[in-house]
């Protein structure tokens, strides 16, 4: 396709991982970021050492601290900010466009005390005139490994299949395939509930209970997810792809999981607080176990891990008590999913 201006915000691994591949791609990207000295890396060094280590940046990838001039006439907004930002900064971009443009996002998670899907919530800041449509990027992928150009899969969910094919057109190359979809629900709600699960992973490993536990644990979690997006509006048929079992695996078995990292720390018996400031980056799934566990009670749908993960979380319990008391419930048929 012809070669566009790309507007990538939120220059942490993600954004600058995508950035790199739509560099790669040909396309004019400008990463916008907001501390100096990341973007003054990107610009002089090439590298974001914070948060991709010491992986080379395309010498075209450029990075601006101003959110107008990686606007400008931009083809494509990547939003690629933490979901606690994703309110403030579509806020931003609502009242910079000058223009309507098609908006995509790839943060995963669901906005507590609203129960909102990332869509909805920059659906609610980014006002029609100024937006083609929304675009929901997902899929099991670690920035670090598309960072370095290793095979990774993800899907464009829209509503809109035009826009679909065009992110997908916009994206594709020889490391990175995209595939599309239209159930914008189910991939949003996927890519949200697999981190509350991927922390449950990482506590099990921190507690040392091996891999019959941990397969346990995802599919169990799965049924949870499932139960809730079905509940919610998500075709289930979802939740077997990409953006279900697909995000899953690579969350709850990867080292470069933020979820799964911060579950293991706290298996093996530190505190939260302590987990949170030791990563030095966000950790979706706390914020949506948080948010979960509350839709969870409106919506009066059983989701028994995600609570037990909350309540680790949230309620100081002790994460081997917590596992005790999900296998001590009552017995049931394993068919019940959703």
């Amino acid at each position: 396709m012809t070669k566009q201006k790309v507007a990538v915000l939120g220059a942490g691994s993600w954004g600058t991982a995508l950035g790199m591949a739509l560099s790669d791609n040909g396309h004019d990207v400008v990463l916008w970021g907001n501390r100096e000295d990341i973007v003054d890396e990107i610009n002089q060094k090439h590298h974001n050492s914070h948060y991709l280590k010491e992986i080379q940046l395309p010498n075209g990838l450029r990075a601006t601290l101003s959110l107008t001039e990686a606007l400008a006439d931009a083809y494509l907004v990547v939003l690629a900010v933490p979901t606690s930002a994703m309110r403030e900064v579509a806020r931003q971009v609502d009242a910079e466009l000058r223009a309507p443009q098609i908006i995509v996002h790839v943060s995963k998670g669901i906005e507590p005390e609203t129960n909102l899907r990332m869509s909805e919530v920059i659906a609610e800041e980014i006002s029609l005139e100024k937006r083609k449509g929304i675009v929901v990027l997902s899929g099991p992928s670690h920035a670090e490994e598309v960072a370095e150009r290793h095979p990774t899969t993800l899907c464009a969910s829209s509503e809109n299949d035009e826009l679909a094919c065009l992110v997908q057109d916009v994206f594709i190359n020889n490391n990175l395939r995209i595939y599309t979809n239209r159930d914008v629900i189910g991939a949003e709600i996927g890519g949200a509930l697999k981190n509350i699960i991927a922390l449950g992973a990482g506590i099990s490993d921190g507690l040392g209970y091996g891999d019959n536990a941990k397969a346990a644990l995802m599919t169990r979690g799965m049924a949870e997810i499932t139960r809730l997006g079905v509940a919610v509006g998500a075709d289930p048929q979802t939740f077997y792809g990409l953006t279900g079992i697909g995000d899953l695996i690579v969350t709850c078995t990867s080292v470069h999981s933020r979820n799964w990292r911060a579950g293991n720390k706290l298996g093996q018996g530190e505190k939260l607080d302590k987990v949170l400031s030791d990563m030095g980056m966000v950790v979706e799934g706390v914020r949506t176990a948080k948010a979960v566990f509350g839709w969870a009670q409106e919506l009066k749908i059983d989701m028994p891990i995600s609570r037990a993960i909350y309540e680790v979380l949230f309620l100081d319990k002790d994460p081997a008590e917590a596992v005790d008391s999900l296998m001590g419930r009552k017995k049931k048929e394993e068919k019940e999913t959703f």
